[in-house]
């Protein structure tokens, strides 16, 4: 009995350090933005087709269900966006299709641009909230809410 309660509790430990490297791996995951269009401009704002590109770091399958982001210059929020559901296979990129909006009575001229957000993920019988900071290039920034 001693033996088999001591294999059980390596197997607990074993799956608590897995789902630990994997969580600690997913928070590092990387974004990137891969396009934005323009579709529609009035007195509120801007409002973009977006594709940002996810890359799984882990070694588990993620699926993740709306992924709401907010884009910052400096502390102002300058606009948000949702992302569809999506789905990473593990050691792998998915490009992810949403829409943002851009606030017209913010000032986007300032130096650091960032976009942030949670994405809510789908593993086995448990849900996980990652959250992710992603820092654009000048390029980038320009490119994803057309600056001049």
């Amino acid at each position: 009995m001693g033996a088999k309660k001591v294999a059980i509790i390596l197997i607990v430990i074993g799956i608590i350090a897995f789902g630990y490297s994997q969580y600690a791996s997913a928070s590092q995951m990387k974004v990137s933005i891969v396009d934005s269009v323009l579709f529609n401009e009035n007195q509120e704002g801007l409002d973009y087709d977006v594709e940002l590109q996810f890359e799984n770091p882990t070694l588990l399958l993620l699926t993740a269900g709306k992924t709401e982001f907010f884009i910052f210059s400096e502390d102002d929020v300058i606009g948000e966006g949702q992302l569809e559901p999506f789905v990473l296979n593990p050691l792998d990129s998915s490009n992810v299709q949403g829409t943002f909006h851009r606030n017209l009575d913010t000032d986007d001229k300032k130096n650091e641009i960032k976009i942030t957000g949670v994405t809510k993920y789908d593993v086995f019988v448990v849900s996980i909230d990652i959250p992710f900071v992603f820092y654009p290039t000048d390029d980038q920034t320009r490119k994803f809410i057309h600056q001049g």
